[in-house]
């Protein structure tokens, strides 16, 4: 398969060579659920080289409606394993490797110097192992979280995710359109950054339908330690 015919669209974009750059990068997505998924769709055909997906969790048929790269064929699969597939399927210049396990035991075997995390978990706890992994490994990573019609997206590089009071917090409804949304803006500021242009970073982003159905992005500065 043609290289510059099948990434043609981004080529013109911003040019042969850094579409090839995109070849030597890689990245983890923490969660392969409704945000993982379209992360993973998002990004497995960029041209990005190793997209691999961690997560332990099996789908269940409530996923199905909200997580787009789930079908009911795959329900009682392995998320990582159907999501991982589908990456492959959709490029040739892809590698991608599935790791059944929780981020807390893929940090101590994993071997790969990642050039990115994008957080895809639902829950305070894992994202906290995130960033503690990701400053000791000078990594930075792309938190995003999403409960009924509202968001949150951060690029952290400086700043740390310990300002968060974490906790346990259970998500209620969530919108699944807002999941897209939110896993958009992750992947344009993974595929930005890697392929070398501006990102901005350390602001965290919340995005969210007021009651009139209006769409607020609101922006604030994340401390630097």
């Amino acid at each position: 398969m043609d290289f510059n015919h099948y990434f043609k669209r981004q080529i013109e974009l911003w040019g042969e060579e850094r579409q090839k750059s995109l070849q030597n990068k890689s990245i983890a997505i923490i969660g392969a659920g409704g945000l993982g998924s379209s992360l993973a769709l998002a990004l497995g055909s960029s041209g990005i080289g190793r997209v691999d997906m961690v997560d332990f969790d099996k789908v269940s048929l409530h996923n199905i409606h909200r997580q787009i790269a789930f079908n009911l064929d795959d329900e009682n699969k392995y998320k990582a394993d159907v999501v991982s597939r589908v990456i492959k399927s959709k490029s040739p210049f892809v590698k991608s490797d599935a790791f059944i396990m929780g981020f807390d035991e893929f940090s101590i075997k994993s071997s790969i110097k990642y050039d990115l995390i994008v957080d895809a978990t639902d829950n305070l706890p894992s994202r906290e192992l995130i960033n503690s992994y990701s400053k000791s490994n000078s990594i930075p990573w792309i938190y995003g979280s999403v409960e009924e019609f509202n968001g949150q997206i951060c690029f952290f590089d400086k700043s740390s995710f310990d300002v968060f009071n974490i906790s346990n917090h259970t998500p209620k409804g969530i919108s699944a359109p807002m999941v897209m949304l939110i896993a958009s803006t992750q992947a344009n500021m993974a595929i930005r950054y890697l392929v070398g242009l501006e990102v901005d970073r350390d602001k965290l982003y919340y995005i969210f339908y007021n009651q009139n159905g209006e769409l607020i992005n609101q922006k604030f500065g994340m401390p630097i330690k």
